[in-house]
């Protein structure tokens, strides 16, 4: 992977993709902001890249929160001169599932925020830095559900076909600018969301393993190396895409 030297951010990098990302950003030699609103759970992210021999700090910030996020960016830029790559993770799901007309307005509200609205917050950011180096890397994490319908989690949904939607228009605005802007979409991988949706029935695991031609869930670890791989400097040519990694479900 060409990322060796890369300042990179990652919000929501305190577990699951996020954290896997940072680590194999690490892994190939890349500067890696590890930022999430719990500072424990970043820390030991940084200790776990520092214990293996890599570079990367913890920065707090609440992606729902844009001057957090204008904060973020400023204290990259502070501390290493350059943003190469923004990773925009931080992504919650309803603490409900439920049906549109039942659906609670306070999922709406939170999950949007995080979601869809973070992931502007975020993308506004890092363009204005990478405009003015000339260059630069995106990576949203969209989902499965942001291709195609998701029942009983309609905040979620709206909120991921949002970011792919997001992805390709901030990607045609900026190719010429010598700035990449793509997207991952995960199936079901293994992680607190996973773990949350499993808990409204004993025989869900059953369920979604019959769903999954491969018959098993994806590891955030193999999501982490396709958002390494489309930030890298091996895909110099890819812009507008979404990575949809599922184990065959959409098929």
């Amino acid at each position: 992977m060409q990322v060796k030297d890369k300042v990179v951010i990652i919000t929501g990098a305190g577990s699951g993709i996020g954290a896997a990302a940072a680590k194999h950003f690490a892994s190939f030699g890349a500067k890696v902001v590890v930022s999430d609103f719990n500072e424990e759970t970043a820390h030991k992210v940084v200790d776990d890249i520092a214990s293996s021999g890599g570079t990367a700090v913890m920065l707090k910030a609440d992606v729902t929160k844009f001057e957090e996020i204008e904060q973020l960016i400023d204290k990259t830029v502070a501390e290493f001169g350059r943003l190469d790559v923004m990773v925009n993770n931080a992504g919650r799901g309803p603490k409900i599932m439920a049906k549109t007309a039942e659906y609670s307005l306070e999922d709406w509200d939170k999950v949007i925020a995080v979601n869809q609205t973070g992931v502007f917050y975020g993308m506004k950011q890092a363009l204005l830095q990478m405009q003015k180096q000339e260059s630069g890397s995106i990576v949203n994490v969209a989902s499965l559900a942001g291709l195609k319908a998701s029942t009983n989690n309609l905040s979620y949904c709206a909120s991921k076909f949002a970011v792919v939607g997001m992805t390709k228009s901030a990607a045609l605005e900026y190719a010429s600018k010598n700035i990449r802007v793509n997207a991952v979409c995960p199936g079901y991988t293994e992680s607190a969301l996973l773990d949350r949706l499993l808990g409204i029935r004993p025989d869900m695991d059953d369920i979604l393993k019959k769903l999954i031609p491969m018959k098993r869930y994806g590891k955030a670890e193999e999501i982490a190396e396709a958002i390494v791989w489309l930030a890298s400097d091996s895909t110099k040519f890819i812009t507008g895409q979404t990575i949809t990694l599922d184990g065959g479900i959409s098929l």
